[in-house]
């Protein structure tokens, strides 16, 4: 797996996860408060129920009190003209009311008139329920609620049902009436399939906001590492432009001292020993031909020192032999001998420095003198190398004339060099100068270099 990849993964793979997270739990959530809702919904649909079937009972009440009432009237006759009443007496599609003595025994019964008359105190519904049993309870207690199972008219299709009963004192009946839940239970029922739709519905918008985000962020990455790998070739590019400049500047620099220094010297040599041949074929005294041999072998120990020192610039041999402090303080030495510029080099330094660090310390170094020599006029100069666990850094400070950075600093062919040499491993450059304030040049240069 690439870097691309693994990026566009680190940044996908978490937002699933907490987005899965964060579902899951609001789903949870959202199921849970539906729940509680639809319980509450219930309970309120219940209870509008409950006041119904007091409100029922209460206008049944109503109806057969004068009866009750009057005891002029003899009990058979009373009796007889209540059950007529509580008979007749109906509301909505199947809605009744029932007598029962305290016995169990059934007295009034539209829908179903054949429980009349028999004792139904051990009657059970289909969940055993002794429904008879708990509705006479619920009227000794003063009045009170039961549920339970029964058929529901026209078509007597078994439903869950909730009655409401009451004592009739006079003959110690129980009289009641009750509603059935069916359509409690469709609305219900209407109530959670909207509730679960709505669930979904935001489900899958969670859903498609997060692809949207996932292509969103896919798309992002990709262009960002396009970018970045776009930036990175060209980086790659200039820092090849740069090396090239370099190889061809120290080429050019090169060239110049082999054909002005040595080659010139070369020359000077054959046209020594070409004199002393010329003099030899006319015969001319030994003391002259010898003469002429002489400056030919000056000439060629002069080459050789400046093919000794073209070799020390192009690769110095104190840095194999014994190491970046030793040659800094041979360049420093030779430099102070040179041009009577006095040098205080303090540095602390690791061994076994990268070749390309230690070179490039070298050059720096090199070239920091040289422009020192050429255009600063000054008679001290501080080099400081030191070190922390990431970087090696370089100070170089000379007390010359300086200059303005501002107005008339042009960037020569030497200070071009040392920026360029630092950024191709990836190193910094700072430069700050002052007129009549001297000049100082700090580098950094990473011990681990990255492009």
């Amino acid at each position: 797996m690439n870097l691309k990849s693994k990026i566009i993964l680190l940044a996908v793979v978490p937002l699933i996860v907490a987005t899965t997270i964060i579902t899951y739990l609001s789903l949870q959530s959202a199921k849970e408060l539906a729940a509680e809702e639809l319980a509450i919904y219930e309970f309120n649909l219940i209870n509008v129920k409950k006041q119904a079937l007091k409100s029922h009972v209460g206008i049944a009440m109503s109806a057969i009190r004068p009866i009750l009432n009057d005891y002029s009237i003899e009990d058979e006759a009373a009796k007889k003209q209540v059950k007529q009443i509580l008979k007749r007496l109906t509301y909505d599609d199947d809605g009744y009311f029932f007598v029962y003595t305290m016995e169990g025994v059934n007295l009034v019964h539209p829908t179903q008139p054949i429980f009349v008359g028999q004792d139904l105190w051990n009657f059970q519904d289909k969940s055993g329920n002794h429904l008879i049993q708990h509705l006479i309870a619920a009227a000794r207690a003063g009045g009170g609620f039961h549920r339970y199972i029964w058929e529901k008219p026209p078509y007597m299709i078994q439903e869950d049902k909730i009655g409401y009963t009451i004592m009739i004192e006079r003959w110690d009946w129980m009289v009641g009436t009750g509603l059935y839940l069916d359509d409690i239970y469709d609305e219900l029922a209407k109530t959670q399939a909207i509730m679960h739709s709505n669930i979904q519905k935001s489900f899958l918008s969670v859903i498609t906001i997060v692809i949207v985000t996932v292509i969103l962020v896919i798309l992002l990455g990709l262009a960002i590492n396009l970018h970045e790998h776009r930036l990175a070739d060209s980086r790659l590019k200039e820092l090849v432009q740069r090396f090239m400049r370099i190889q061809v500047n120290e080429r050019r620099r090169f060239s110049r001292e082999l054909h002005d220094g040595i080659n010139q010297m070369l020359v000077s040599c054959k046209f020594r020993v070409e004199l002393a041949t010329n003099k030899l074929k006319r015969n001319h005294t030994t003391d002259v031909i010898e003469a002429e041999l002489d400056k030919a072998e000056a000439l060629i120990n002069q080459t050789i020192n400046e093919v000794r020192q073209i070799s020390h610039n192009l690769r110095p041999t104190l840095l194999d032999d014994l190491g970046l402090d030793a040659a800094i303080k041979s360049l420093t030495s030779q430099f102070s001998e040179r041009t009577g510029v006095d040098i205080i080099y303090t540095g602390k330094l690791i061994n076994d420095l990268p070749d390309e660090i230690e070179i490039t310390i070298y050059r720096l170094i090199q070239e920091a003198l040289s422009n020192i020599e050429k255009h600063a006029q000054a008679n001290k100069v501080t080099l400081t190398i030191w070190q922390d666990k990431a970087h090696i850094k370089l100070e170089c400070l000379d007390n010359g004339k300086g200059f303005s950075q501002t107005a008339e600093l042009l960037p020569g062919i030497g200070l071009i060099n040392m920026r360029e040499r630092l950024e191709l491993i990836g190193g910094d450059f700072t430069l700050e100068s002052r007129k009549g304030a001297g000049t100082k040049i700090l580098a950094k240069l990473p011990l681990e270099q990255t492009l």
